[in-house]
């Protein structure tokens, strides 16, 4: 079975298809725009099936990071993938960014308890916590850095994610570390999707709720009839 991933979850805009049963990834598109990806994605993974020597119809299922991550990204991306899978009645598949993070810093350290950690401003992070198997154990999440610090040196884990850098530092410790970035590699994505099969139908995973918000003073009053 061939997967069709998609990622908006941070900057970068990818789309990846990836043969299920072979366990290796047929072609890729990746930008990195930051925002905008709504105008870009459809190209984006028209070239990844075009890399990828197939079409839709050779599709089996749509993978998606569902988050945390940027609260339009999530929209864009989640709302294609259900689309796109209803269109061709397919299963879409959720992701989540700390999942992802987490699986890709298992590889890179077995057997090991993993803590995948998103800044998300405002001194809060996202967060989620992962036994040696792999199995979810707390969040996903908004913590202090003081708990995450916490949880980190109470159990000698791997970190993984952009706040993996500030949560070593303020431990003041030495932790293994694997990706520092916001959001995994698109293929961990489809690998991930892969072995979970069909579920729910995914959903923006938003811990909170958006950074924007009208402004007081332009606030249209309501008239009185």
């Amino acid at each position: 079975m061939n997967v069709l991933a998609i990622d908006c979850a941070a900057s970068l805009c990818a789309a990846c298809v990836y043969d299920a049963a072979a366990g290796r990834e047929l072609g890729r598109s990746v930008l990195d725009l930051g925002k905008g990806h709504a105008e870009h994605l459809m190209a984006v993974i028209a070239e990844a099936l075009k890399v990828g020597e197939t079409d839709y119809a050779g599709l089996g299922a749509i993978a998606v990071s569902v988050g945390p991550g940027s609260f339009t990204g999530l929209r864009v991306g989640v709302s294609t993938a259900r689309g796109l899978a209803l269109a061709l009645k397919i299963p879409a598949i959720g992701v989540t960014t700390l999942e992802a993070l987490a699986a890709e810093a298992a590889v890179a350290f077995p057997g090991r308890a993993v803590l995948a950690a998103l800044d998300a401003g405002r001194d809060e992070i996202h967060a989620a916590l992962y036994n040696k198997a792999l199995v979810l154990t707390y969040g996903p999440a908004v913590t202090t850095l003081a708990d995450a610090v916490a949880m980190a040196t109470e159990q000698s884990l791997v970190l993984a994610g952009t706040a993996a850098a500030q949560i070593a530092a303020s431990a003041a410790r030495t932790f293994d570390i694997g990706s520092r970035t916001a959001t995994a590699d698109i293929a961990t994505y489809a690998r991930l999707a892969s072995a979970k099969g069909e579920g729910e139908r995914p959903k923006p995973l938003y811990l909170r709720g958006a950074d924007a918000k009208p402004q007081a003073g332009f606030i249209l009053s309501r008239q009185q009839k």
